[in-house]
């Protein structure tokens, strides 16, 4: 458990921590000269358990209360300090207001100096102390009366005893997470290099693992850690709840400064955009509208923001609402994490709140979708799984974005009932529940019906039309594995690269379905080489543009392929020469026009008109003069399952 002080300046704090643990955690030459503390202070207590207690001591100064919060980011128990002569006092106010906003409601009270009040006085501070508490993150913390500065003060042995029993007893945070440590000091140790130290906040990191994939976010440098000190003691890991020290390898102490995270690198996507839930305390004094700029303490970090209110309005004194907070510079956040934000000024603290997506975008922030999935994100901190995130995800979540959304690396992600992983063949898989697949499916179903309404001569639209008809917003991945599925349990049906409904056709005539027999006829005849549209309607007897309209029907229908203008082939001709361009790729490992010219005995021309329409259609790419065939070739597949 780590234990941090709050309060106003020259109440005691530091002594108090001296005198729990023995440990003067005034390090700095200028806070000995000054009586007060500028940085925080850190300071480490055995427990009978063999386990650390472990105190941050943080500054009480006005203009140092973002130091305070950088402390304050890490701690589980928070120590109020009022000292008697003064009683409740402005920074007693606000560090408390910063408890309660970063979440921390285990806590005690310790009415420091009670040697320099009188029994009246003290009364009064109490009821002060207890009218302040009422309501607030610490209602019904016990208080306890203490002289730190006299050895053996049986008010400092009580109130080390109620902590210790309260570590004792904390069931601490869960390190099966992703490994995180917000750093708040950085040094360099001479014969050891670069050492950070800061409270993991999640995870487990273990000394000289290689595979452990660390990185300095948000600049995302990997890092190797070399040895470990975790409360205070070397140890061969490091866990979540601990304040730790990590021996980091082959990175200068320049490249890292407070606000730096060392973390999991699937932990973290840098971002400028985090959708946040925004309390404003009753006393801010102000409200945030839009573009409100505001200071931001997350962590450890302290940055400016500006507020995009999510709802109608901005956010009113003593109301949590949904907001944007965009930042100048890129930073990291995890779903959960708590801040707290101080006026334009950084003068006083007016809020804050937790995190909801860290990784926002910059568009579309109010629309439905938006906000369903916020709900999902919501619900998610609140302790119902990943089954309302997942219900919420209109396209499902991939494995990259689910692991640091959960925190969790991908073993350990519990998928609720009903969801399954799908698995593209290029990119990562995706989760998605089985009503959110049955939506895209019936999605995809009712835009062929409605293209075979609208275009009832048209075999159906290829895949890359109907994707922008029915699903144009839908993952690649995710939309191949669709149409799959959907073509492999016949709910849609191929015809060349067309799609269609079962049962759907284009109906001829008699006259022009008996054309249309013989001019295929013809063209099979002719192999490699069939007639143009001008020498087929002449043969033919009819005019031109009928057979050119025809073979245009034929086309879409698959049972021929235009070339170029007027020429065009028989399915079974052109199969044969994708067939022979898959042969000439899998021998030589490209085909040139010399070599198709070659094994056709065409002309160099026709050889290239050939050779281009494959190229356009999908079956091989073109790479300066020659041309490579496309691995998992929709178009060679579509040929290969027509009949014959």
């Amino acid at each position: 458990m780590i234990v941090g002080t709050a309060g106003h300046i020259d109440h005691g704090k530091t002594t108090l921590v001296g005198a729990l643990t023995g440990v003067a955690t005034d390090r700095l030459k200028e806070e000995q000269a000054r009586g007060i503390s500028i940085e925080l202070g850190y300071a480490y207590a055995p427990l009978a358990d063999g386990s650390v207690l472990g105190y941050i001591d943080v500054p009480g100064h006005e203009k140092l209360v973002h130091t305070m919060a950088a402390g304050a980011s890490g701690i589980d128990f928070g120590l109020l300090v009022v000292a008697a002569d003064d009683g409740v006092m402005p920074q007693t106010l606000e560090h408390l207001a910063i408890l309660g906003l970063l979440g921390i409601a285990a806590g005690a009270v310790a009415l420091t100096k009670a040697d320099r009040a009188d029994a009246a006085r003290l009364a009064r501070v109490r009821a002060d102390i207890d009218a302040l508490l009422q309501g607030g993150p610490l209602d019904g913390a016990p208080v306890f009366e203490v002289n730190a500065t006299a050895p053996g003060d049986p008010g400092v042995a009580a109130l080390r005893g109620h902590l210790e029993t309260a570590a004792q007893a904390w069931q601490g945070r869960s390190d099966d997470g992703l490994f995180r440590l917000a750093v708040d000091r950085v040094f360099t140790l001479t014969g050891h290099g670069t050492v950070v130290t800061g409270t993991v906040h999640g995870g487990r990191v273990v000394a000289g693992d290689d595979a452990a994939r660390l990185v300095l976010a948000p600049a995302g440098r990997p890092l190797r850690v070399r040895n470990i000190h975790a409360q205070d003691r070397p140890s061969p890991d490091g866990r979540a709840g601990q304040r730790c020290a990590l021996n980091l390898a082959g990175i200068d102490r320049e490249a890292i400064a407070r606000g730096d995270w060392i973390a999991d690198a699937r932990a973290f996507l840098p971002t400028r955009n985090i959708d946040v839930e925004l309390q404003l305390l009753e006393g801010a004094g102000t409200a945030v509208g839009n573009w409100s700029p505001l200071h931001v303490h997350l962590g450890t970090s302290r940055r400016l923001a500006h507020a995009v209110p999510l709802g109608e309005a901005g956010v009113a004194p003593g109301t949590t609402e949904r907001v944007q907070l965009v930042f100048a510079e890129p930073l990291c956040a995890a779903p959960g994490d708590r801040f707290i934000v101080r006026d334009a000024n950084a003068t006083h603290t007016i809020g804050g709140g937790r995190v909801l997506d860290p990784n926002a975008p910059t568009r579309r922030r109010r629309s439905p979708q938006r906000m369903a999935w916020l709900d999902g994100l919501a619900a998610m901190l609140d302790g119902q799984g990943l089954q309302a995130l997942l219900e919420h995800a209109e396209y499902g979540v991939d494995e990259a974005t689910l692991v640091r959304l959960a925190g969790m690396p991908p073993e350990r992600l519990q998928l609720p009932e009903g969801t399954r992983w799908l698995a593209p063949r290029n990119g990562p898989q995706v989760a998605i529940t089985a009503p959110r697949m049955a939506a895209l499916r019936a999605r995809v179903e009712q835009a062929l019906a409605d293209f075979h309404r609208d275009s009832p001569d048209e075999p159906g639209p290829e895949a890359a039309r109907l994707r922008r008809i029915a699903l144009p917003t839908a993952p690649a991945g995710l939309w191949q594995v669709l149409l799959d599925e959907l073509v492999a349990d016949g709910s849609v049906r191929r015809n060349g690269v067309w799609l269609h409904l079962p049962g759907h056709s284009i109906t001829l005539d008699e006259a022009d379905a008996a054309l249309a027999r013989r001019l295929l006829a013809r063209m099979a005849e002719g192999g490699f080489e069939p007639s143009w549209v001008r020498d087929l309607a002449k043969a033919e007897a009819v005019p031109e543009e009928r057979v050119r309209r025809l073979l245009r029907t034929l086309a879409l229908q698959g049972d021929a392929f235009q070339v170029v203008r007027d020429l065009f082939f028989h399915r079974e001709g052109m199969r044969a020469l994708a067939e022979l361009v898959a042969s000439l790729a899998a021998r030589d490992g490209e085909v040139t026009a010399a070599t198709f010219r070659d094994a056709t005995g065409l002309g160099r021309k026709r050889a290239i008109q050939i050779l281009e329409f494959l190229d356009r259609t999908g079956l091989t790419r073109r790479v300066r003069d020659t041309h490579l065939l496309r691995e998992d070739s929709a178009w060679l597949q579509a040929l290969r399952a027509q009949p014959g």
